[in-house]
């Protein structure tokens, strides 16, 4: 039997998995746990639904356009380095670093300490929908949270395996006895962010699944499915 602690220690590794906070280890360890214990699946599902509207909150940031120029730099790319300014400093880029860590070790105590039962405050209810999308060996791949207000859906890789050169993952919507519907191509080891057309998300429910296949790069020139599905699974509401 678990104890009290262990329980606690296993609730803090679902919330920080659902923040990708993980190694890749410790990621796959707790994907395992996802497809092989109702209770763990219930458990993330759990901080899913907590913590994704916080996510889809937060618009994109493009990285100012000599991040790349200083990467090069550092790596000795360049012949010839100029002075590095003061968004150049590693010291500047670890100390940010910290700061986004702290920010979200303060997000996980919040949480934590939040009266049990007790959802965190918001200034309306999302409707949120989520998916776990395993291989044939009952592993997760990754996991989906749509937000159908938003119309809006948060892919976020579990333990997808590499691709080979040339080759995409791209994600399938597939209604119940309906032919699938591409929501997009995206990279297998990165989390991505869909904008979800009405007509699609009015699709969404128990009845319809999500699946990823291995496509061409750049996805499927034919609008359906060409490469092998590698991940499904099916939609429930959060």
């Amino acid at each position: 039997m678990n104890t009290t602690f262990d329980n606690d220690k296993d609730n803090l590794r679902y919330a920080e998995y659902v923040l990708g906070l993980l190694d890749a280890d410790a990621r796959a360890a707790v994907a395992r746990e996802i497809a092989e214990q109702p209770e763990a699946e219930a458990a993330v599902a759990r901080w899913q639904v907590w913590l994704t509207p916080l996510a889809m909150q937060v618009d994109p940031v493009e990285p100012p356009a000599h991040t790349w120029a200083a990467i090069r730099r550092r790596l000795a790319l360049e012949a010839e380095a100029p002075r590095p300014s003061l968004w150049d400093s590693l010291a500047l880029w670890r100390w940010i670093g910290v700061g986004a860590s702290a920010v979200a070790a303060c997000l996980l105590v919040l949480t934590l300490t939040r009266p049990p039962g007790t959802p965190p405050a918001a200034t309306a209810p999302a409707v949120l929908m989520v998916s776990t999308l395993a291989g044939d060996n009952g592993v997760a791949s990754w996991t989906a949270t749509m937000d159908v207000e938003r119309r809006e859906l948060l892919l976020v890789p579990a333990s997808p395996e590499p691709l080979a050169a040339g080759r995409d993952t791209e994600l399938w919507l597939i209604p119940e006895g309906g032919a699938p519907i591409a929501v997009g191509v995206f990279a297998p080891a990165n989390g991505k962010r869909f904008a979800l057309p009405k007509d699609l998300v009015d699709r969404l429910g128990p009845t319809a699944a999500l699946a990823v296949s291995v496509e061409p790069t750049g996805g499927s020139p034919t609008g359906q499915p060409t490469g092998p599905v590698i991940a499904k699974g099916s939609i429930r509401a959060a």
